[in-house]
Parts: structure tokens; sequence; C-alpha cells
């Protein structure tokens, strides 16, 4: 693996959605997730990195020091027993690791921090994102708390969209009792006709030094996830997703060389003005005004 890297980084994410639902409320009947003072569409941090890890285990198929922690169907605590494995831990019965783990602490006191090197060295969400790794919460030992470099924030669309509700039909129906009395079956489908969303990052090398071992081959990953993640990630429901824009800041020291916000304040995405209702990102101006950036903070804009 290369090494651990060294410059601090900010991000800008553009993306966008066309006739679909990019991040259901589940306390709204999974309408698409809308800020009820100004009409913006939101999408949440977790839903971005659930795209970032899917396509990384796509591409990366276990591949050694690219596994997923964060998985679908796969018990978080079954990774954590994969940890304890290294110090000699096998038992499969919770209380016979939680045993384990006790008496382990008190022969070796720097057992938390090579489990915790162990989860950052074969997991890149971990490496990347960090994650909360307490699943023997009755354990002195478990696998710790990783705080990530890599932080995304929650996602806002440029212009207030609307969660349109489109009746569809279905000719099948499904049981023999309801067959004898209809012959279509209603339903509905949220969508959003088109929203331009934007999100933010940051990346901290002094935590990639520190902790987690996050480095120049995973941040080469990282971009190419980002631009491809919603390309392996088509659905009905969720229309047609791309990533319009990724514009990266690189600083040229691990503690930067100036505020994140005067960085992104410098990236001003605005709507055209002869459009009215915008359908398509041609709608759109993106100006970088790198009048406002330092000399020593170098621009990037990884989509050509």
């Amino acid at each position: 693996m290369s090494e651990v890297i060294k410059n601090r980084y900010e991000f800008v994410i553009l993306f966008d959605v066309e006739n679909g639902n990019p991040n259901g409320d589940p306390d709204a009947g999974n309408l698409p997730r809308i800020d009820p003072e100004s009409g913006l569409g939101l999408v949440t941090d977790v839903c971005l990195k659930r795209k970032i890890r899917n396509y990384v285990e796509t591409v990366k198929e276990g591949e050694k020091g690219y596994q997923i922690y964060i998985r679908e169907d796969v018990p978080l605590n079954r990774s954590d027993r994969r940890a304890c494995e290294v110090l000699g831990i096998t038992d499969t019965d919770d209380k016979k690791v939680t045993e384990g783990l006790k008496k382990l602490k008190k022969n070796d006191p720097d057992a938390d921090i090579k489990i915790r090197d162990y989860m950052c060295q074969n997991f890149f969400d971990i490496r990347t994102f960090g994650a909360v790794m307490t699943t023997f919460m009755k354990a002195s030992l478990n696998c710790g708390q990783v705080r990530g470099p890599v932080q995304i924030g929650f996602a806002r669309s440029i212009d207030p969209v609307i969660s349109q509700e489109v009746t569809i039909t279905r000719v099948a129906i499904t049981t023999e009792k309801d067959a004898e009395d209809k012959k279509t079956e209603m339903g509905r489908k949220s969508i959003v006709p088109y929203g331009l969303y934007r999100a933010e990052g940051y990346i901290s090398a002094n935590l990639a030094r520190k902790v987690t071992g996050f480095s120049e081959e995973d941040l080469e990953l990282l971009w190419e996830a980002i631009i491809n993640m919603f390309e392996n990630d088509h659905s009905a429901a969720r229309g047609k997703m791309a990533v319009r824009e990724l514009i990266v800041f690189k600083h040229s020291k691990e503690l930067g060389d100036c505020p994140a916000y005067k960085l992104f304040g410098a990236v001003e995405v605005t709507r055209k003005n002869d459009v009215m209702y915008p359908r398509n990102y041609r709608d759109y101006e993106v100006t970088i005004h790198e009048e406002q950036i330092p000399e020593s903070v170098e621009v990037k804009r990884m989509i050509e």
C-alpha cells in the first residue's frame, strides 16, 4: 500500500437527479427529503457514503485491504470477531469473547490499538470514514471508535425542488380473489422532476497519519468512487442520477493553508438568467473564483 497522505483536502461534489427519488425519507412515507423552510432538496451523508462503499466493494471484490465493514446483511460483530481472532480469541460465543477480551486487556495494554489498527488496515471504509466498532458492549476491550479522515456533509439542492407523486398501474393482480373484482392495481411513485445537488467534504491528513493510515492510493480510489458512485447503482426508483462536478482543493501542508469555508465560497453555482424551471445541468453555470483562493492551494476539476 502507498504512503499516507500528507496534504489536507477539501472538495465539492455536484450531482443531479432527473425523474427520481435521490434519498427517500422514512419519516415521510419515503418521499424525497426536503428542507421544509427553504424547499431545497436534501441527501444525507449516509446515503452518499453508501454509494461510495458499494462502488469500492464492486471494483475490489474483497481484495485484501479493501473490504467493507458496513455491508448489507453482514452483522458488524462478525467483522469485529475477525480482529479478535488475530489476537488469539477464536470463540464464537459472545460471552466467551467478552471474557477473553477482558483477560487480554489485563495482559496486553496495547490490545485496543492492535485491534483498531487491524480494522483500519483491512477495511477501506473504516480507514476512510471511520466507524464505531463497539458491538461487544459489555467487554472492557472492543474494536474502538475511529474518527475517519474523510468527512462528507449533507447534500443540498441549488434551487427548491418539488416532490411529485405519480400514479402508476399494474395489469398483474396479486391474488386470485382480487382478480375476480379488478383488472389493474394502482400504486404511487414519488419523484423529483429535476434537482442539482451540492455536497462538500473534508480530508484530514493529520487524522490519516495519526489514526487510520489513509493513503495516496486510497485517495485516488475515493475520487474514482465519488465520480462513479451512481454508475453502478441505477434503478427505476432513483431515476437518472450522475455526478457532474468534483472540484478538489489540495493544500500545501498537513494542517492546511486557509479555512475550508473560503474555498467552498469560491465555488459558485447559479441558474442561468433565462431559465425559470431548471430541468437540465446545462441550465446552470459553475464558476470557480480563483482570485479568492490562496496561491498555495491547488484547484483541480476532476471531471473534464
